[in-house]
């Protein structure tokens, strides 16, 4: 019983291949279905001998390419005239057509003309964008002008994708074995499916804040991989490395750093007067908002200004500036007059007995100082006079004319 209601509650799955009966080569080893065979005129031809209906595709191409279209155009219409595909450039519209002729007997090489003119809009070289006609090339443009919003930000990551002289995008190139141009808002890819996807993918991520260089090293694990037989059949998650996000901090807006260096400088200040921080009283929770502050027109409202006309408004702002200004000239004047008032008589007496004062004790002082000049001056006098005699006496003469005369005396 169980089992019947699991059966019927569970949906019904899809059979795709329900009328599809099983095929020879379905099985077959030796046929590879993923191989893209050529077209050969001589052995393949359509039912009807030729294509019942006219195909066309056109593209507009930038003013800028003008010139050189001009001068390549001749070779692209021998490329493709061995297809039987017919093309015209229109330089009046700036448009490039091609379209299918009655001799045209390959179906696909309409939709590959149609992949060159776009290469060629899209600034790639003419030798490399006539690659495109072969069968095992293959191309995407990829459109990366709507992945960033921010200009400035998508201008760095499509540097990042072509890297310093250009050797991101070179590495590229060898591992996915595609030709890859970035142009504009757009990454022309130009090699096979796989590269392609591959290309696809790392500009994807690229635009999406994710270095190509990661993807890079993730391509050449990949590579080297793909050399051993022994690890073709097993999973190769485990080799290859997972790059994760980083959280990076952002940067702190101005206010709240104000905001901090406040808080900071106030709690010194407490510390150095007080001794201790001041401890902040928990505040009361509570479920309301606080008052809301009174706007402009709520301020106008309650003066009566809102209710004036623009006229009156002005006037009103004139009177109140010239008030203003009558009030600032009577507080300048009488400042100036401050200068020119007299001193009253208390203030007079006092200014004469402090001049009195002052001139007597400069005058003591002064009669102080030149005694004591003089004085010193004077037995300055006395010793150098003495001192100067006694340099042009001779010493040996005085000794002998003092020993004459006590002689003289004792006789």
């Amino acid at each position: 019983m169980s089992n019947d209601k699991e059966e019927a509650t569970s949906p019904s799955k899809k059979n795709n291949n329900k009328y599809r009966r099983p095929k020879p080569w379905d099985d077959d080893p030796n046929i590879n279905h993923w191989e893209i065979q050529s077209w050969d005129p001589e052995k393949d031809s359509l039912p009807g001998g030729n294509l019942l209906e006219e195909s066309s595709f056109a593209t507009l191409f930038p003013k800028y390419r003008e010139k050189y279209l001009r001068e390549v155009w001749p070779i692209v219409t021998r490329a493709l005239d061995k297809f039987s595909i017919r093309c015209e450039l229109n330089l009046v519209e700036g448009s490039m057509t091609v379209a299918t002729t009655k001799k045209t007997s390959d179906p696909f090489v309409v939709l590959k003309s149609r992949d060159l003119i776009k290469l060629l809009s899209r600034s790639i070289p003419c030798q490399q964008a006539l690659k495109i006609l072969n069968d095992d090339v293959h191309c995407d443009i990829i459109k990366i002008g709507g992945m960033v919003r921010n200009k400035e930000r998508f201008v760095k990551r499509r540097q990042w994708l072509i890297g310093p002289d250009g050797a991101t995008l070179k590495a590229l190139e060898l591992l996915t074995k595609c030709y890859i141009l970035v142009q504009g808002n757009t990454v022309s890819v130009m090699g096979e499916y796989q590269g392609i996807k591959q290309v696809r993918q790392v500009i994807i991520d690229c635009m999406k804040n994710v270095h190509p260089v990661y993807n890079i090293k993730r391509l050449m694990i990949m590579r080297e991989l793909a050399k051993d037989p022994k690890l073709a059949t097993e999973d190769w998650s485990r080799f290859l490395p997972t790059f994760k996000k980083k959280n990076v901090p952002r940067k702190v807006p101005r206010q709240t750093v104000l905001e901090m260096q406040k808080a900071n400088a106030q709690i010194k200040e407490d510390e150095t007067n007080g001794g201790t921080a001041k401890v902040e009283k928990k505040r009361v929770y509570t479920p309301f908002p606080p008052a809301q502050m009174p706007s402009k027109i709520d301020m106008q409202l309650d003066s009566g200004e809102y209710f004036l006309s623009e006229r009156e408004r002005k006037a009103k702002k004139m009177a109140e500036k010239y008030e203003n200004s009558v009030e600032k000239k009577k507080e300048r004047k009488i400042e100036k007059e401050k200068v020119y008032e007299a001193p009253s008589s208390k203030k007079k007496e006092d200014t004469k007995s402090s001049d009195k004062s002052a001139s007597a004790g400069d005058s003591s002082l002064d009669i102080n100082e030149l005694k004591s000049k003089f004085a010193k001056a004077a037995t300055k006098r006395k010793n150098d006079e003495g001192s100067n005699m006694s340099d042009f006496i001779d010493s040996s003469v005085t000794k002998s004319h003092k020993k004459k005369k006590r002689k003289k005396d004792k006789h």
